[in-house]
This record gives structure tokens, C-alpha cells and sequence, in this order.
């Protein structure tokens, strides 16, 4: 199994930058990809970002497409989103999510979820 903890959602306004961390453990070498998905109040489960676990494919969704970028860590374990330019439409829960076997789109693809962190974007 794999266990995956966010961090480093908050407030901050409009135009700002925050980075989201998501710490993996467990058995990572099962992972094939990263992504992170988002969910306002309301509004379905949506696509942001995911990245291969080994190697360097990434996909974003049109929405952050030039303002979100994901990466890995030196270490191989903890997978950050960082995020510029952050508008109120950003508001949501971040979750990251584990692929074991695609870099995976939807919230299907995915067989493992982190609790989940709240970003805050006022205008």
C-alpha cells in the first residue's frame, strides 16, 4: 500500500503563489505516476496536474496550464505543486493521488488519495 499526506495549503490572495508538498510512503516503488486533483464546494473532482514517479512526463490541465507546475524532490518521494498566479477560481481541496499503472487524467485512474489540503484564493 501507499500512504500520501499534502501540506502547505492556506490563504492567500489573489495573484499570490503557494506550494503543496505530498509526502509518500509505503511501498513507493509501486507508483507510476503523481497527480493532484482538486474539488471546490459543489463541483466535481477535477484534474490539476500529474508527473511520472521515475522520468520526466508531466500533464496540466488547460486551467493551469503556464501558473501550476509539478515536480519531484531529490529524493524521489514527495511530489510538490507549485502554484502561481493563483485566482479565486483555485479555491478547492488539493489532494494528490497515486497511479500504479498509467499517468492517469481522471479520478478513476487513480488507486490511492491523501486526506487532502485547502487552498484558500480571496479576491
Amino acid at each position: 500500500q501507499v500512504q500520501l499526506v499534502e501540506s502547505g495549503g492556506g490563504l492567500v490572495q489573489a495573484g499570490g503563489s503557494l506550494r503543496l508538498s505530498c509526502a509518500t510512503s509505503g511501498r513507493t516503488s509501486s507508483i507510476y505516476a503523481l497527480g493532484w486533483f482538486r474539488q471546490a464546494p459543489g463541483k466535481e473532482r477535477e484534474f490539476v496536474a500529474a508527473i511520472r514517479w521515475r522520468g520526466v512526463s508531466t500533464y496540466y490541465a488547460d486551467s493551469v496550464k503556464g501558473r501550476f507546475t509539478i515536480s519531484r524532490d531529490n529524493a524521489k518521494n514527495t511530489v510538490y505543486l507549485q502554484m502561481n498566479s493563483l485566482k479565486a477560481e483555485d479555491t478547492a481541496v488539493y489532494a494528490c493521488a497515486a497511479d500504479l499503472d498509467q499517468i492517469g487524467r481522471t479520478a478513476n485512474s487513480y488507486e490511492y488519495w491523501g486526506q487532502g489540503t485547502q487552498v484558500t484564493v480571496s479576491s
